[in-house]
């Protein structure tokens, strides 16, 4: 089990890039969150088996088609345990 902290930016804001963060994040059974940020970026975490946070990390990159996206940046952080989910906040 592995955690990622995840940046990305481009023009991401106001083109449904977290819902299909969360459409793909759910259909690879990941937990996590993403929102948007105040420099119109997207925050991500996830958390899941490496092999499907890799594949979702690919797909993220490629993004859905409305999005432009600039730069993905990520770090392995620490897991959470408790989480049963992956959800928009914010």
């Amino acid at each position: 089990m592995n955690r990622y902290h995840i940046i990305v930016s481009g023009m991401v804001q106001g083109v449904g890039f977290r819902y299909f963060v969360y459409y793909n994040a759910s259909s690879f059974n990941l937990t996590g969150w993403v929102r948007n940020c105040y420099d119109g970026s997207v925050e991500i975490e996830v958390q899941g088996l490496k092999e499907d946070i890799s594949a979702f990390i690919k797909l993220i990159k490629e993004g859905n088609g409305f999005a432009s996206i600039d730069n993905v940046s990520f770090k392995e952080i620490k897991i959470c345990d408790s989480e049963k989910r992956f959800r928009i906040v914010g």
